[in-house]
């Protein structure tokens, strides 16, 4: 069978996602037009595999390499049963575009990867994606931490009434925990996550490492986990120099549990301008 067309190495990072999200507020009228319609996403449930994918882009290329993908593949993921959850841009590593993807299951994982991977309209475009990417390997296989607490699934960017495109900010916090003790660690998380909501930073997921066989070995993924991921969705910048306090008192109240095996990994994301995981006036 033959594999990808990618060009990759190995990078070797730990992550905990921390997007700062998506909790529970009323709907509200926007004179933007940008209030969701949580009823057209109504169907798009149950995703239990998640993909954190971190490509490596060469230098001056990642924008033309996110206008490439925005164009192409959210749909066509979709059409396969699949999700693209949201894309962005790194705040500190300025050749690094993060994308998450979710599956309903991992056979439904390996489905729709092959149908996509073998199909025609990878087949059109792989050549100038790959021609941009430097590594593709740096993925985390994750689930939700219970199954209520995946990523949330938001309406894609309205392409007419959202004339800036997708707005906020995004964080990964990532945390890299020993083996074995993850349900502790996990326990005494929740507890500190708790802070992390409010009218301008919400919750979006909280993840863990997903331990299966990787049944698509065209496509790696990381063995080095367990990773704890938070994932949540900022208002602006004043809201992520709140969270950044609260991210600190938390990696120090987990570090102290002596359940961590490395350094916690804070990863600030600007949305890409068709991410659907991005800040709206009623998230909902």
């Amino acid at each position: 069978m033959p594999q990808p067309a990618f060009v990759s190495t190995r990078c070797c990072l730990t992550v905990l996602v921390a997007l700062a999200g998506l909790g529970a507020a009323p709907a509200a009228t926007d004179p933007t037009g940008r209030t969701p319609n949580m009823k057209t996403v109504q169907h798009l449930t149950g995703f239990q595999v998640i993909e954190l994918r971190r490509y490596t882009i060469k230098p001056g290329g990642r924008e033309h390499f996110a206008r490439y993908f925005e164009s192409y593949f959210p749909e066509a993921f979709e059409q396969l049963g699949a999700i693209a959850f949201g894309d962005f841009f790194e705040r500190t590593k300025t050749d690094h575009f993060l994308w998450l993807r979710g599956f309903k299951d991992m056979d439904a994982r390996v489905i729709a990867n092959s149908a996509f991977y073998f199909g025609p309209l990878w087949k059109e475009h792989r050549q100038t994606l790959n021609d941009l990417i430097l590594d593709s390997d740096d993925v985390l296989l994750l689930q939700p931490l219970h199954p209520d607490r995946g990523v949330l699934v938001l309406p894609a960017v309205d392409v007419v009434k959202e004339e800036r495109g997708a707005t906020g900010i995004a964080v990964a916090q990532i945390f890299t925990v020993k083996a074995g003790e993850m349900d502790p660690l996990s326990a005494a998380a929740e507890r500190a996550f708790e802070a992390y909501r409010g009218e301008d930073m919400k919750e979006a997921g909280v993840l863990v490492t997903l331990d299966a066989k990787n049944t698509f070995p065209q496509l790696p993924v990381r063995t080095d986990g367990p990773y704890l991921v938070w994932l949540g969705v900022f208002q602006d910048e004043q809201a992520l120099d709140r969270f950044r306090t609260l991210a600190d008192r938390a990696t120090q109240t987990l570090a102290a549990t002596g359940h961590l095996r490395g350094e916690t990994e804070l990863v600030v994301l600007d949305p890409a301008p068709r991410s659907r995981l991005r800040w709206l006036p009623s998230n909902p």
